[in-house]
């Protein structure tokens, strides 16, 4: 599945962003997708995933309580709402795709992934 992230953008410390990826098949409703990041000089890392068949969602501590990942199937899409963002959550996110996984935290675990979105928080 190819996947097309965007909604990436400069905020100031505290404030939101809505990240969006639209895939391109129609067997969309079959991928856990997931939400990873990479800061510069880091390695990527797990922000969070939405089961296909029960939409059951996991985040990374980090951003527990303040990221919130949600899926619309008719549009093939999976969004990522970032709210009260910190400085730190910087980074490249990008989001990935598996068919019939289950919950899957390794990026290994993945083979299709997108592009990739800038997030910039300034402090």
């Amino acid at each position: 599945v190819q996947l097309q992230a965007s909604g990436g953008g400069v905020v100031q410390t505290g404030g939101s962003l809505r990240l969006s990826c639209a895939a391109s098949e129609g067997t969309f409703s079959y991928y856990t997708m997931t939400w990873f990041r990479q800061a510069p000089g880091k390695e990527r890392e797990f922000v969070a995933t939405i089961t296909w068949s029960s939409g059951f969602t996991v985040y990374a501590d980090s951003v527990k309580g303040r990221f919130t990942i949600s899926r619309d199937n008719a549009k093939n899409t999976v969004y990522l709402q970032l709210n009260s963002l910190k400085p730190e959550d910087t980074a490249i996110y990008y989001c990935a795709a598996a068919l019939r996984l289950g919950v899957a935290k390794s990026s290994n675990s993945y083979n299709d992934w997108g592009q990739g979105t800038q997030v910039t928080v300034s402090s």
